[in-house]
Parts: structure tokens; sequence; C-alpha cells
């Protein structure tokens, strides 16, 4: 069983011993099934599941796991093509997967090699000509040219070259739960707005309060030590 922990195959080599019955299976990136729980990818990705980092809590809970592979020991560290993977997570279940190749291991490949090999493991791929947002939940979108694309009725799997680092990746995520999120992230962003007058007063009046108390605090202090 393939396992996060040490990534020693790289997808390349898994689409060369992917059975054909395994083939076209999008429920799953390697090991991790779409509506897995944190701590079920945890678990596999051997990482604390507290390692979980919170993006909003309502209307929904939006949550997002790192894993690096620097971060974990590893006995051929070379011989792996991923250099990190993000986990998406809707009401604690696994909605989306990013994952970003390492550039070392992909040197040379053309994105054709890249789509021959993870048409191994999902089928024929299409080549829309559309662009896919690979981080949502920042201050802007980042939003990049999909290059292949394989997907069903539940899945998506969509192959992009970052237009920073240069590096390839892949957006794979489950079609109904990324709706949801979708449908969480935009209500989110709703609340905020709407609640931001009411958080500035707040803001200003504690930094009001804080600023009165401890001008108080220094009065105390020096009042009984003044000589006029």
């Amino acid at each position: 069983m393939i396992r996060f922990r040490t990534m020693a195959i790289s997808v390349l080599c898994v689409a060369i011993f992917s059975s054909l019955g395994a083939a076209q299976d999008l429920s799953k990136y390697r090991d991790v099934e779409f509506g897995m729980s944190i701590e079920s990818v945890a678990k596999l990705a051997a990482m604390n599941p507290s390692g979980a980092k919170m993006v909003h809590q309502r209307p929904d809970l939006i949550q997002k796991l790192d894993w690096e592979v620097h971060g974990y020991s590893d006995a051929s560290p070379n011989v792996n093509s991923v250099r990190n993977i993000r986990f998406d997570f809707y009401n604690d279940e696994l909605f989306k997967i990013v994952v970003t190749y390492d550039t070392v291991q992909t040197n040379g490949l053309t994105t054709d090699d890249l789509v021959e090999s993870l048409s191994s493991l999902y089928g024929q791929a299409d080549k829309p000509k559309t662009s896919i947002i690979v981080s949502a939940f920042q201050t802007y979108n980042d939003s990049q040219q999909v290059l292949a694309r394989w997907e069903n009725a539940q899945y998506s799997y969509n192959l992009f070259r970052s237009s920073y680092g240069n590096s390839f990746g892949l957006v794979a995520f489950s079609t109904r739960l990324e709706s949801l999120a979708s449908a969480s992230n935009r209500e989110a962003e709703r609340l905020d707005k709407l609640e931001a007058p009411a958080r500035e007063s707040a803001r200003q009046k504690k930094q009001d309060e804080d600023a009165q108390a401890s001008q108080e605090k220094a009065r105390l202090i020096s009042k009984p030590r003044f000589r006029p």
C-alpha cells in the first residue's frame, strides 16, 4: 500500500504498476479517498490531526491540512515526485487535494509526459481551454491554466503548471463537496463583510480601553513620586 509517510514511489511509477481494474478510479489519490476525515488523512500521512488549520467555521467548518515531504524522514526522498500536498476539508470531509510536484523530479518532463502518466491512472484526458483556482482561501485567488483534465460526474482532476515557480501541480476534488464548500466560502465572505463595521467598532473600543487602562496604571505609579 502506498503511504504518504514515505511517499517513496513517484506518481510516474505508480502509473506503471497500476492494474487495469484500478484505472480511472477518480475517487481517491493514492491511498487518500474523498470524504475521509481529518483524522483518517492525518493517520495515512503520519501527521498530527491537530495541525489542521481552520479557514472559517461558519456557516460550515472549512479546514486545511498541509503535508510537506521535507518535514518527514524518508529513506529515499529523491525518488519522490511530490513536494507538498494540501488537503481541504468541508465539515471534516475531504473535498479537495492540491498536489505540487517537485521541480527536480519533473525536470525535463513535458506536459505530454505527465498527461500520459496520469492517463494511465485516470483514463483519457480532456484539454479544456479554461483555468482553475488553486488557492481560494487567500486574499486573492491563485488561478492557473488547466493543461489537462480527467473527470466524471463525481470527481475532477486538473493538471496545471504554476506561473510562479514553474512547477507542475494537480488539483483534484469531489464535485459535490466542492460545490458545498464554495457556497460556504461565499457565505462566509458575505457574513465577514456584513459584520466588518461591528468588528472594527469593537476593536477600536478595546484599543481605547487598553490605552486608558495603561494610562491609569502609569498615573498610579507616577502620582506618588511627583514633587512639584
